[in-house]
């Protein structure tokens, strides 16, 4: 099932910690990547994360996307959505 993620900033964070909470996030997000779980991955002008996932299900890309560095520290949080086949043109082509 194809899913798509958008990333909402719940606060913002910065110091010391920061750096390293970033780096773990990077790790992870990229060893989704490599499970092919994480099929793309953009960002808004607002620099907020819209990830396209390949799951079972919303709850298994809930899991994978709870284990997020900056989700697990309240950081972010997740909008999913399953995205399903646009099946209009069908009734489109039969005027």
């Amino acid at each position: 099932m194809k899913i798509i993620a958008i990333e909402k900033e719940l606060k913002h964070i910065s110091g010391d910690g920061a750096a390293e909470v970033y780096k773990n996030e990077a790790r992870h997000v990229y060893s989704l990547y490599l499970a092919d779980a994480l099929r793309e991955i953009y960002l808004t002008e607002k620099h907020c994360a819209v990830i396209i996932l390949e799951c079972e299900d919303l709850d298994h890309a809930q899991r994978l996307l709870s284990a997020l560095p900056l989700v697990q520290a309240g950081v972010i949080a997740f909008e999913v959505h399953a995205l399903l086949p646009y099946r209009g043109y069908g009734r489109l082509m039969q005027e």
